[in-house]
């Protein structure tokens, strides 16, 4: 190993949840952000449709609940959805603060109805959303003094008790997180 890095917070994925998460954690710890890519090549750069959000006044949080409970056919949980739809509004007002070009009409977000809801809540970027909220994302990430991306890193393997010998017989729910082993295919040398 050539290398130890140290951080607050180290982020594994660029996705949307990673580079959200780093955000927000930024302003309190220095975070590292590790992709196995460039930060910009994730699946959300690829999501068309929009996100779903009560965000009218003809809309409720207990009808996007049943939407979603009916849509999930019996397999949803009740109470993660409740935090889902509950949050939802909050989430999109924080990607509009850190830049993100929703579609508008009129001065109002674009609202589309799409199958499964009984009301219009589909936020969206035309049919580019999940590339305009990752590049929103990325500019205020590698505009944060706090948060340092180390693009085609890979997680090779998280170092935990189960690296140190004489803590392997720890029980599981007992276990911490100290950070990974990862590979920098830019050097292909494991880094800790």
């Amino acid at each position: 190993m050539s290398k130890e890095l140290k951080t607050d917070v180290l982020i594994i994925g660029s996705g949307i949840a990673g580079l959200f998460s780093a955000i927000k954690i930024a302003d309190f710890a220095d975070v590292f952000v590790i992709t196995k890519k460039g930060e910009s090549d994730s699946n959300t750069n690829y999501a068309q449709g929009g996100i779903a959000s009560v965000m009218s006044k003809v809309d409720s949080y207990e009808k996007h609940i049943n939407d979603t409970l009916i849509a999930g056919a019996g397999l949803c949980n009740r109470k993660a959805v409740e935090i889902l739809v509950k949050e939802g509004p909050d989430r999109i007002k924080d990607l509009i603060a850190i830049g993100t070009k929703f579609t508008e009409k009129q001065g109002h977000l674009d609202l589309a109805k799409e199958g499964g809801h009984s009301v219009a809540r589909i936020v969206h970027a035309k049919d580019l959303t999940g590339r305009e909220v990752e590049r929103a994302l990325i500019a205020n990430v590698n505009s944060h003094k706090n948060i340092v991306v180390k693009e085609n890193y890979f997680a090779i393997d998280f170092l935990t008790e189960h690296n140190v010998l004489q803590l392997k017989q720890m029980r599981i729910e007992n276990r911490n997180c100290w950070g990974v082993y990862a590979l920098d295919k830019n050097t292909n040398e494991v880094e800790k």
